[in-house]
């Protein structure tokens, strides 16, 4: 059993910056693929980027070289930063733990690009 926390969401103005964290606890956090999401209101919950155990990084293209996912083991802990932010990166951000069979994912943190 893995449970996931998220914070660093907020509001922020077109071109700025936030860092998200999701804090994991319950398991053995290094052994997990982690990954963001993202969910806009009536929109299905799409990937933003994912980091395997072993520290291989994947990006949608909507956020390729603005967004950058990485993990600390010793922290049990997965950040987003995102940068150059825009309008349409408004969404409820969700962190995902897997391994094999197992997935879970924490409760979210709502982001929110305006000025």
């Amino acid at each position: 059993q893995v449970q996931l926390v998220e914070s660093g969401g907020g509001l922020v103005q077109p071109g700025g910056s936030l860092r998200l964290s999701c804090a994991a606890s319950g398991s053995i956090f290094s052994r997990y693929a982690m990954g963001w999401y993202r969910q806009a209101p009536g929109k299905q919950r799409d990937l933003v980027a994912t980091i395997t155990s072993g520290g291989k990084t994947n990006y949608a293209d909507s956020v390729k070289g603005r967004f950058t996912i990485s993990r600390d083991n010793g922290k049990n802990t997965v950040y987003l930063q995102m940068s150059s932010l825009k309008p349409e990166d408004t969404a409820v951000y969700y962190c995902n733990a897997q391994q094999g069979v197992f997935n879970y994912w924490g409760r979210g943190t709502q982001v929110t690009v305006s000025s």
